[in-house]
């Protein structure tokens, strides 16, 4: 399928991109498009990111670690200013390549560790676990509708579940959910997003306060074998040497952020999708596979990873554009996602479509995301339990849209509002 002629009057001139600017952020398709079709390897002076949208682009680079590194992949976007990087250092923090960010040969036995905590097996034994959870949080949810009339999805339900899961799944104690949820929005906002060098000092303090509480928790002799932090203690580099505190720590920090806050971000994305597609939501409870196809198509058409890094390890050629060694790349995973050479009708949610599972929402090759089988897993569970224990739910009417996380590579709704449906008003067909 050839990409469709896009209307040159009508797209939006990419010399007023700003990834970090409300327009993009509530709105992203008509750029992605321009993208596409006019300049799919395209330098943004604002970040002074190689912009690349294309499936077949990103895919090349993902599976091609000699030319294109991850060493990037968790810099600051944005320069740290003095006073946040004395709070850092004096924390001790520094993200030492372990998983996302490692090139090296250690990559492959330290994925081996997380992924053996994330296989099948474990992802099965799960369920149970994920709908106990679920089942808790929908109760108070419930209990809060009917006090108050009202309810936000996001923060009573969607952002606490995966990471009460994680917590449970890799034996993490010492702290609160809450917390750990406060610690990893700190550091995504710190690394991936445009804060002010005010509001850059504020999230500094929390990440090294979470800094510091890895660092502890790693050292602590007292985890247990068959845990996950009891397992990178336990593991050997392929010089047969321990691995190194730092690299443990660096390994927690990514794997924290990505099993419970950007799990949670697509969560609140799948309910929020769900509630406003007419039809679906009554479906959703008994429909066998259903769930699991719609998430699949959120994770197409508008995953919680927007995007990833890359740079260039030698000269070379992209999508027609001559590239210098050191090239920095933003890996337009979300864009990717709606390429009609893959996709067609990409704009319409299709659920069961058979080209699904050609979407990059977790990557390829080497570094796919290795949490994958475990988010897809959460988002179902929670959207069928919700459906099930809430089956008048709408979407409440509020005056303005939703607020929207808007960070480099990170995008999902931070508030999905719903109110019980009126008595006796059905709900809209299909």
């Amino acid at each position: 399928m050839t990409s469709p002629a896009l209307d040159l009057d009508t797209s939006p001139p990419l010399g007023l991109l700003d990834l970090f600017g409300d327009g993009f952020v509530r709105d992203p398709y008509p750029w992605l498009d321009t993208l596409r079709a006019q300049a799919p390897v395209h330098h943004d002076p604002g970040t002074g990111l190689w912009l690349v949208s294309r499936h077949q682009d990103i895919r090349r680079v993902l599976l091609d670690p000699v030319a294109f590194h991850p060493d990037n992949a968790q810099h600051a976007v944005t320069p740290l200013p003095v006073a946040a990087l004395r709070v850092l250092a004096r924390a001790g923090f520094r993200v030492a390549p372990a998983l996302a960010n490692n090139g090296t040969d250690s990559h492959p036995g330290l994925r081996r560790v997380v992924t053996r905590f994330f296989n099948a097996r474990r992802v099965a034994a799960a369920v149970p676990v994920i709908e106990r959870i679920a089942d808790d949080l929908l109760a108070s949810v419930a209990e809060q509708l009917d006090t108050s009339g009202g309810c936000d999805l996001f923060a009573s339900f969607a952002q606490i579940l995966p990471c009460r899961v994680l917590m449970e799944l890799l034996g993490i104690g010492g702290v609160s959910p809450a917390t750990l949820i406060r610690w990893s929005d700190a550091s995504l906002e710190l690394f991936w997003g445009r804060p002010t060098p005010e509001r850059q000092l504020e999230l500094a303090v929390l990440v090294a306060e979470f800094h510091q509480w890895l660092t502890a928790t790693v050292a602590d002799g007292g985890a247990l074998p068959d845990s996950f932090i009891g397992a990178l203690r336990a593991h050997r580099l392929p010089d047969g040497t321990p691995l190194d505190p730092a690299t443990a720590v660096g390994a927690c920090f990514f794997v924290f952020i990505a099993g419970q806050s950007t799990t949670g971000q697509l969560i609140s994305t799948v309910l929020s999708s769900a509630l406003a597609e007419p039809g679906l939501w009554a479906r959703l409870a008994d429909e066998p596979g259903l769930a699991e196809a719609w998430v699949e198509e959120v994770l197409r058409r508008e995953p919680p990873v927007t995007s990833w890094r890359r740079v260039t390890a030698r000269p070379v050629e992209l999508g027609g554009v001559q590239l210098p060694e050191g090239a920095q790349l933003l890996l337009m995973l979300m864009g990717s996602g709606s390429d009609p050479e893959v996709f067609p009708d990409a704009d319409r949610m299709c659920p069961h479509r058979p080209e699904v599972k050609q979407h990059l929402a977790f990557g390829v090759g080497r570094h796919r995301c290795p949490g994958a089988s475990l988010a897809r897993t959460e988002a179902a569970v929670a959207l069928r339990a919700a459906a099930r224990r809430l089956p008048g739910l709408r979407p409440a009417a509020v005056a303005q849209e939703a607020p929207m996380l808007g960070l480099l590579s990170f995008r999902a709704p931070l508030e999905v509002a719903v109110a019980p449906r009126d008595r006796g008003q059905q709900p809209p067909q299909l």
